[in-house]
This record gives C-alpha cells, sequence and structure tokens, in this order.
C-alpha cells in the first residue's frame, strides 16, 4: 500500500512539475540519471524545433543543438563531470552565482533556426528529499538579438575609434603643415626684404661696374699713347724715370689683372643675384600657393642653391636631367620636398666625402625625378617607418621626424607617390613620381 502511494506521489510530481514547465516562457528539459529527456516543455519546441513527443522518453537532446552526438551541461551533471575538464567547456563556462552545483555557458548553435541562435543556458541538479541526484534541469534563453546588438555596438565603436584615430593623424600632419607653412612663409618674408635691401645696392653696383670698365678703357687708352709717346722724349732722365714708375706700379701687370678682377666681381654679383631670386623661387612669397605649370629641374637647381651649404662640403652633386615636361602643381611645396630628400641624403653621408645624385624622368603620364645618396642606408625595420610623424634614426637635435612625413603628404596632395630603395651600408634612393595634370579633387576644392 504504501509503495502504491509512493508511484502516486512520484507520478503527481511528475505531473505537477510538466504543467509548470509547459506554462513557463523559458526553454527548460528535464533528463534522468540515464539522460533520458523526462520533460521537456513548450517553449523547448518553440526555440528548438523539436516537439515533446519525439524528444520525451529519449536520450538524443543532443539532436537539437548539435551535428554529431555531444554532452550538454545537463549531462556533466549527472555524470558528476566537471566542465573545467571538458575540451567543449572550459573556455566557456562558468559556475553559477544562484545555483549551488549549476552552471552557466553563453554560446553560438548555427544548426538552430535559419542563420543559427546565441543561447545562455544554464544546468542544474536535480536532487530527491533525501538529497540524491536524480537528474539536470538545463534551461535555454535566446540572447541573440543582444548579441547581434554587442556586435554591432563593438563594430561601431571600432569603426569609431579607427575614424578618431584617422582624424588625429589627419589634424597632426595638417598641423604640422601648417607650422612648416608659417616657417615657408617667414622665408618668404625675409626673401622679400633680403630682395628689397639687397637687390637695390646690387643694381647700383652692377651699374657702376659697367661705368667703371668704361672708365678703365679709356685710362688704359691713355696709358698706351703715354707709352708710345716715351720714345719721343729728348730728354734721358724723363724717360728712365717714366720707366722706372712703370716698372714700379707693374703696369703690364695691371693691365692683365684688373679686367680680370673687373669680370670675377661681375660674376659674382651676377651669383648674389641669383641666390636671391632662387630664395625667391623657393619660398614662393608671390605664388599664393596656387596650381601653376612649372619645369620640375627648374625647382631643383632653385633648391640646390638654397641648401648648397649643407651640402658642398659633405659630398659631390650630379644631375642627370632628361627632357621633361612642365607638370601642374604647387611649386613650392615641391621644392619643400626635394630640399627635404636632399638634406636627408648629406646627413646620410658619413665623414668621407659623398656622392648625391639627382635624376629626372618621364613616364607616359607621370614625371618623376629621383635623389640617390651613397651613405648609411636604411636599416630594413625602419623602412616601413620612415614616412611615420616624428620618427627620425639621426641624432638628438638633428632631425624633428617631420621631413619625410611633410614630404608624404604633399605628394599625396599631389596624388604621386614616394618609392624608396635602400641597402644598409651603402645607400638610399627616393624616387617621387607625378601625374603631368592637377589632381581632379584638388580641381574641384579649388572651383568654389
Amino acid at each position: 500500500m504504501s509503495s502504491f502511494f509512493n508511484e502516486r506521489t512520484i507520478e503527481s510530481t511528475a505531473i505537477a512539475l510538466s504543467e509548470l514547465l509547459d506554462g513557463h516562457p523559458v526553454a527548460t528539459f528535464v533528463i534522468d540519471n540515464d539522460h533520458v529527456i523526462t520533460h521537456w516543455n513548450k517553449a523547448c519546441e518553440h526555440l528548438l524545433g523539436w516537439g515533446t513527443q519525439e524528444m520525451v522518453g529519449s536520450n538524443h537532446h543532443w539532436r537539437a543543438f548539435y551535428g554529431w552526438p555531444r554532452a550538454l551541461l545537463a549531462d556533466l551533471i549527472v555524470d558528476n563531470i566537471d566542465p573545467a575538464s571538458d575540451p567543449n567547456f572550459r573556455d566557456k563556462y562558468k559556475v553559477s552565482t544562484l545555483i549551488e552545483g549549476a552552471y552557466e555557458e553563453e554560446d553560438f548553435f548555427p544548426n538552430i533556426g535559419a542563420a543559427g541562435h546565441w543561447l545562455q543556458l544554464t544546468a542544474a541538479p536535480l536532487r530527491d528529499h533525501d538529497g540524491r541526484l536524480v537528474g539536470a534541469i538545463q534551461s535555454l534563453r535566446d540572447v541573440t538579438e543582444r548579441r547581434v546588438a554587442e556586435n554591432a555596438l563593438r563594430q561601431a565603436h571600432d569603426r569609431l575609434e579607427q575614424t578618431v584615430s584617422q582624424r588625429t593623424a589627419q589634424l597632426m600632419r595638417t598641423q604640422q603643415q601648417l607650422v612648416q607653412a608659417d616657417k615657408l612663409a617667414s622665408i618668404g618674408q625675409l626673401a622679400a626684404g633680403v630682395a628689397h635691401e639687397i637687390n637695390n645696392p646690387i643694381g647700383y653696383i652692377f651699374s657702376n661696374f659697367g661705368t667703371l670698365q668704361e672708365y678703365l678703357d679709356r685710362l688704359f687708352s691713355m696709358l698706351d699713347a703715354y707709352q708710345q709717346a716715351e720714345v719721343a722724349i729728348v730728354d734721358p732722365a724723363v724717360a728712365a724715370r717714366l720707366k722706372a714708375m712703370r716698372e714700379q706700379v707693374e703696369l703690364d701687370f695691371l693691365r692683365e689683372d684688373i679686367p680680370t678682377l673687373m669680370q670675377e666681381s661681375k660674376e659674382g654679383i651676377v651669383r648674389v643675384r641669383h641666390i636671391v631670386q632662387d630664395l625667391k623661387d623657393f619660398s614662393r612669397v608671390d605664388s599664393q600657393q596656387e596650381w601653376v605649370w612649372a619645369d620640375l629641374r627648374q625647382g631643383i637647381d632653385s633648391t640646390l642653391n638654397i641648401v648648397a651649404n649643407e651640402i658642398k662640403y659633405k659630398a659631390d652633386v650630379v644631375r642627370e636631367y632628361s627632357d621633361i615636361p612642365d607638370i601642374e602643381c604647387l611649386p613650392l611645396q615641391l621644392n619643400q620636398v626635394v630640399m627635404n630628400l636632399l638634406v636627408n641624403a648629406a646627413h646620410a653621408i658619413g665623414p668621407i666625402r659623398g656622392r648625391i645624385e639627382i635624376r629626372t624622368g618621364c613616364d607616359n603620364d607621370e614625371v618623376w625625378f629621383s635623389v640617390s645618396d651613397n651613405g648609411s642606408g636604411i636599416a630594413p625595420e625602419n623602412l616601413g617607418r620612415i614616412f611615420d610623424p616624428f620618427f627620425t634614426t639621426k641624432e638628438v637635435g638633428k632631425g624633428t621626424g617631420l621631413g619625410l612625413s611633410l614630404s608624404y603628404g604633399i605628394v599625396q596632395k599631389h596624388q604621386g607617390r614616394i618609392d624608396v630603395e635602400s641597402v644598409l651600408g651603402k645607400g638610399t634612393t627616393f624616387r617621387v613620381c607625378l601625374p603631368r595634370h592637377r589632381p581632379p579633387t584638388e580641381q574641384k576644392e579649388a572651383s568654389p
């Protein structure tokens, strides 16, 4: 009689549990100690797509989750297996803080639904009145929407960080270019002042040289006449005195040396005028940064004159110019690129006098120039960083690490490119390729 009442109690308890689980909105199933499903509620049917009749009484609950037989958390609890020892769970599970002996897991299941689902699983032991393990219960929560939202938020955050990083780098480049432009503007103002202060006196000197040359020609003609008249002087004493004076002042030497000195002085003045003009051409204080058609070779020569003092004691400069067409460009900025490459080449050359080669050429619609040196070269691990702002291998005080970065930005603005080849201990070649015509994007920006 007692056995009959116990069976009725278990049966009524099972019915009550089924009714409770069926009314519960959370997908839940129960297995006994033999891994046989005893309960499979309606929420499970809806979420997993497997009906109660085909699941209850079987031990194939894995089919609802995987394409092959595999234990679930509930199975580990029934077999008293620590999830930490199972390779499928050791990196995913955590111990529940709410239910003693329960475990939690969150994972993606591609077999559930058309596109798969993210599920949050909780498995807990089931015990009888005496505390003996009689099975395990496992609940499932669909967290796909949360996961998708988190993933979208993470991607948006990554995109935002990337955008911020790009904008920060762009602002840094813009700031560096503004600083450099301010320096160039100062040079331009200096050049204008120098041109104003020096060109006028040079003009006077140049004009006076012409007049002085004319006066000297007249004096020498007069001296020729006097020298020819010496033979007609009757008084021997006077003739001897004139001869002695002529020898004392070395008249014959002066007649040869004075024209040479005049010519050298004239060339020196012309050289000063050229230097001032080159400084103006380099800074382009009057160009207002407009796109113009220009000859790269002229810009290279002007820049060479500006940095001559930096190079002349360190290297011989060899120019190998090919015939190239004019290009539509910002000459001031390209002169800045040439200057940075020339100064870097000079700095790369050691104590032994070196060689810097400058070449130009044309390939289809591109014009290029290159600057080569036989200096120390660039280490392979540094080649990928030479255009980074503030990166430099020079000694402290010798470089800011901005030259190549600014040059790269200028060439990019012209929609060109800079290629570099370097062999450590043998030298480096920078080759700048530029389109002949102004980039369309720059035309659009300038059109308003």
